[in-house]
């Protein structure tokens, strides 16, 4: 794939501002697309924190950087985006009629040619796609938080989904230096599949009493190696999230991924993680975790 290429993003959450970031900072032109202007001047400075921090470590020049935020353009729209856009990737909440929706509506926007991709942790892409007039354009393009620094992306197939789709949206991926790795649809693909069981599990111990949640996260990270815990990753990705993941892999796959009843407290709580500042543990300001806060069950 070619740099300056036109690529939309739609969804100016915590992914969508990473994969803008990602693709901006690669040398594509990128519109970030959010019908709420709260989130739209969000992503602006956190993208603008990004690229001030890769210019104060070293890692780009200032004239990269400014060069890169040039090349960034927020709508409120995606009937606004450019109609040559040749990728589209949405990362709208876990929900498959507005996911059909946004396909329908790209479809309608851009080019036959243009690629129609999903940012879903676990949905169905097949059933993303069906919504499509020609579903082998549509593909699974799982990233991970936080996306300036996490390295795989998830190339996920749906039924209909072309080789010539699954080749251009592997070369994006390598051009933006993600590694990527293909899937088969299966529910919950690889990662989010593994993420789901070991994160209700380790809800399940600490509503079992078997260990605290900071004793829980330190097992996981000192025994395995793990960046962080599965409590705190799951503050970071978000309990609603991953309610709505599990219920789905129950629904699919059966009984093991039952949600643990402490996950629908915390979310009828509205603790929902650390973007509202509280989840098993909870959050300063700036999002770093305050000690000695983590929830107790007993």
């Amino acid at each position: 794939m070619g740099q300056n290429e036109q690529v939309a993003v739609v969804g100016a959450g915590l992914m969508g501002t990473g994969i803008a970031h990602a693709f901006v900072s690669s040398g594509h032109t990128v519109t970030l697309i959010d019908s709420q202007a709260a989130a739209l001047d969000k992503a602006h400075h956190s993208i603008a924190k990004i690229l001030s921090d890769g210019v104060r470590l070293g890692k780009l020049s200032a004239a990269d950087a400014a060069a890169a935020g040039q090349r960034l353009h927020y709508v409120a729209s995606l009937a606004l985006a450019p109609t040559d856009t040749m990728l589209v990737v949405e990362t709208a909440t876990e929900n498959l009629p507005i996911k059909q929706t946004l396909v329908r509506e790209a479809e309608a926007r851009f080019a036959v040619t243009a690629v129609i991709a999903t940012n879903t942790s676990a949905l169905s892409i097949t059933e993303i796609a069906s919504a499509a007039k020609i579903p082998s354009r549509v593909i699974g393009m799982h990233f991970f938080n936080p996306v300036h620094k996490m390295k795989l992306v998830e190339i996920v197939r749906g039924l209909e989904t072309s080789d010539g789709t699954v080749a251009r949206v592997r070369a994006w991926s390598a051009a933006i230096g993600k590694t990527s790795i293909e899937v088969n649809e299966a529910p919950g693909f690889t990662t989010s599949r593994i993420s789901a069981l070991l994160g209700n599990e380790a809800m399940c111990m600490l509503a079992e009493g078997v260990a605290s949640a900071e004793d829980i996260d330190t097992a996981m990270r000192m025994a395995f190696n793990h960046p962080m815990g599965p409590l705190e990753l799951g503050d970071l990705t978000g309990w609603d999230t991953r309610l709505t993941v599990l219920q789905y892999l129950h629904q699919t796959l059966g009984e093991k991924f039952r949600p643990c009843p402490l996950i629908h407290k915390l979310v009828k709580a509205g603790r929902y993680g650390r973007k509202v500042g509280r989840g098993v543990y909870e959050y300063d300001d700036q999002g770093g975790k305050v000690p000695n806060s983590a929830i107790k069950v007993f």
